[in-house]
């Protein structure tokens, strides 16, 4: 089963850009082939940041629900993807 990891930022955010590249390996490691990396500007995809409850950013989604309202760290990111949310029925865009 596939696990959808989405990484809600806002473009021209530095520490996004700084840290998107190592929790994408985290999660890489995590999930292997079963892993689904989305990154998604929050200005294009504000009604779905809106229906997870987005209040601050960059936030993380696993499966459809908000996990992280910052970012994790590769650590929290791992164990969180150690066991998944079930998929909600309607993720990102």
């Amino acid at each position: 089963m596939s696990v959808i990891v989405e990484l809600l930022h806002i473009p021209g955010c530095v520490r996004c850009a700084d840290s998107r590249e190592p929790l994408r390996k985290a999660a890489q490691a995590a999930a292997a082939d079963e892993l689904i990396w989305r990154d998604l500007d929050v200005l294009e995809h504000i009604d779905y940041a809106v229906t997870l409850g987005v209040l601050t950013l960059p936030a993380v989604a696993i499966n459809g629900r908000l996990i992280f309202s910052s970012f994790p760290t590769s650590d929290q990111l791992r164990r969180a993807l150690a066991d998944p949310p079930k998929p909600h029925r309607s993720h990102g865009r």
